[in-house]
């Protein structure tokens, strides 16, 4: 576990040198503390490392899972339950993961036809999302009453995993779902209104800290299943067959599928 952190960190600090010019380390403290970034800048990036992880994980490990014969299900943690977190329970996991570290970043998910009654958009947020299912556009606003900045973003039915999953669920409000809908609206706040180089950093390794987290509980969970046939884990996926990637090889192919973007909005500040 140490050692996948430690390589999130060194990631995403080479990151930061390459967006401060590649200068000697005194000149590149000092840039690193100057506010280099809005707020929305860096919601939106660490969004779009949110919509790979999650994609990667919705398609190449529960839909391709399930295929296998492997279980999800929103009661994982049970222990009569042998299963793996759900796509939402997956995000709930990372945003549990985030609120334990040092990082004032929020995130949660929300919708106007959620499973669960208590993630329904309420007031203003509810307005936004009416907005954002009809352009699929991200909607910025100050939340006064948590003095918080406030970012939306479409939650997509991305997979069939996804549709039929919520289709199907004993307590939907909506069961004709299909794919590429507006299911939701993942939520993430801030309390400062611009970051430093630094704190863009510590976003993105507490976002992906996160995942990685809640993937290796995940992977704590099948080393205790008694009944079910635990999938192989290391260097393979669903898709070859009964297979789990290791949380490294997880971490290294999102990595590997975001990084290009992130480090283009880290590199375009003048």
């Amino acid at each position: 576990m140490k050692t996948i952190i430690y390589k999130i960190s060194l990631f995403f600090s080479a990151l930061v040198l390459v967006a401060c010019g590649g200068v000697p380390e005194e000149k590149s403290e000092t840039a690193a503390e100057e506010n280099a970034f809005s707020v929305e800048e860096v919601l939106e990036m660490v969004a779009k490392e949110n919509d790979v992880t999650r994609t990667l994980y919705t398609k190449a490990i529960v839909g391709k899972g399930k295929a296998q014969g492997m279980k999800f299900d929103e009661d994982w943690r049970k222990d009569d339950v042998e299963a793996g977190p759900l796509p939402a329970l997956f995000l709930r996991g990372v945003a549990t993961s985030i609120i334990k570290s040092p990082v004032p970043l929020g995130l949660y998910l929300g919708s106007d036809f959620p499973v669960n009654a208590a993630n329904k958009f309420e007031g203003k947020q509810a307005d936004l999302f009416q907005e954002i299912k009809k352009t699929q556009e991200p909607q910025f606003f100050y939340d006064e009453d948590q003095k918080l900045h406030t970012a939306m973003f479409a939650d997509l039915a991305s997979a069939g995993a996804c549709v039929s999953c919520h289709n199907k669920h004993p307590q939907t409000t909506k069961s004709d779902w299909k794919l590429g809908d507006v299911m939701g609206a993942t939520t993430w706040q801030y309390p400062k209104d611009s970051l430093t180089y630094k704190e863009t950093v510590a976003v993105l390794n507490a976002y992906a800290k996160g995942t990685v987290d809640i993937y290796m509980e995940y992977l704590d969970e099948i080393e205790a299943f008694k009944e079910s046939e635990k999938p192989e884990i290391g260097n393979k996926w669903p898709a070859e067959g009964n297979y789990l990637p290791t949380a490294e090889v997880f971490l290294d192919s999102v990595k590997k599928l975001s990084s290009y973007e992130t480090m283009k909005h880290l590199v375009a500040v003048k």
